[in-house]
């Protein structure tokens, strides 16, 4: 169950990147009132929460209703986690874990941005959303790790909406070369996982003995 939670922990921190969503955050809400950025804070958070663990609960099943096996879904999981890690290692920007020029073009006209892209694709990412159904399917039947699964992307949310709401002190005191330490520090093992995902669904799948 630690091991679980420990996975759990570190792919989510991963893909949702709270110190990321508190940056742009920031960046996003420089002349929002404090009473409006709280406000879109705990939405974006409800929001983002909801569409993870409806991903969480039903992904899997959703999966093997079209015909996709578990072993698929841990090797395809597996390097979309990669692709996202080895953004993170070298500080790149794919849309994966953040949002795409358009989007953020897009957000800098709205006044209020907890929905689009706070929620999504910030938070509950493309990232984000595979790491539940993968983890969830990973630890299918089994109803203490799932559990954990499911509080400790809990915590990850609440800890993301702790610090939205010191968005600006965050951005602050990591500034650009914090966030990237962070962000490479956190790429190396979630890429770590991800082949570790990618193993596990080629041995499940039979192709190796």
């Amino acid at each position: 169950m630690y091991e679980t939670a420990i996975v759990a922990f570190t792919t989510f921190f991963a893909t949702i990147g709270p110190i990321d969503v508190a940056v742009m955050f920031a960046a996003m809400t420089p002349k929002a009132a404090p009473e409006f950025r709280r406000l879109m804070a705990v939405r974006g958070i409800l929001v983002s929460s909801g569409i993870l663990l409806v991903f969480a609960f039903t992904g899997d099943a959703l999966l093997r209703s079209l015909g996709i096996s578990l072993a698929a879904l841990k090797v395809s999981g597996g390097i979309l986690l990669l692709l996202i890690g080895i953004d993170m290692v070298f500080a790149r920007h794919s849309g994966g874990i953040s949002t795409t020029d358009i989007e953020t073009n897009e957000a800098a006209e709205k006044q209020d941005i907890s929905i689009v892209p706070l929620a999504t694709p910030l938070i509950a990412g493309p990232g984000a959303m595979g790491a539940a159904v993968l983890l969830m399917a990973n630890v299918k039947g089994q109803i203490l790790q799932e559990a954990a699964v499911i509080l400790t992307m809990l915590g990850v949310l609440l800890l993301t909406l702790a610090l939205l709401l010191i968005a600006t002190k965050v951005q602050n005191f990591f500034g650009v070369t914090g966030m990237q330490v962070v962000s490479r520090v956190f790429g190396v093992v979630l890429s770590a996982l991800a082949i570790q995902f990618m193993f596990d669904g080629l041995l499940r799948s039979g192709l190796i003995p």
